[in-house]
């Protein structure tokens, strides 16, 4: 049977439906909720922009290269008043564009959309552009995030020099 047609399988409709979801999360700054998006065992990668996209962050320098461990105490950190580079909190726009469903290994679902996220803070405007790569899993009817990789598509953090919140 085509893993499309299957009654659990993500749909083109749910994997949109849970990216518009995810970045009204990061928008509003509901870190907590965010993080329940994410499988106990995931990643979350931002590689650096001189490497392939596919790079393994065990062999190279990534921006971020979290588990979900690392990914929990970043969430900790961004929430405290303590966060100098998110205090007060940035502002910002994730918009999200051409969703695509990728394919299927296994029991997880390939889906990838294009971002441009913009962010203002103490006056300064930026924007980030790139491709979100996702490896889905459907977990008690629930959709949950394996692996996030969030591919820039720039030739470095200048201007901005820093990603200090979540792309």
């Amino acid at each position: 049977m085509d893993t499309l047609t299957e009654p659990n399988a993500i749909t083109l409709r749910d994997v949109e439906a849970f990216f518009y979801m995810e970045a009204d999360l990061l928008d509003e700054w509901r870190l907590e909720e965010w993080l329940k998006l994410f499988a106990p065992t995931c990643s979350y990668l931002v590689p650096s922009t001189d490497i392939s996209p596919d790079a393994s962050p065990a062999e190279n320098l990534f921006y971020i290269a979290d588990d979900r461990h690392r990914l929990e105490q970043r969430a900790i950190r961004l929430m405290k008043k303590t966060a100098h580079a998110e205090y007060p909190r940035s502002r910002t726009r994730h918009m999200i564009s051409n969703v695509r469903l990728r394919g299927h290994e296994n029991d997880e679902t390939l889906a990838s959309c294009n971002f441009t996220t913009y962010r203002a803070n103490r006056g300064v405007s930026d924007v980030y552009v790139g491709q979100h790569r996702y490896r889905l899993l459907r977990a008690n009817g629930t959709i949950l995030i394996k692996e996030k990789r969030s591919i820039l598509a720039q030739e470095g953090l200048r201007p901005h020099g820093r990603i200090s919140f979540i792309v």
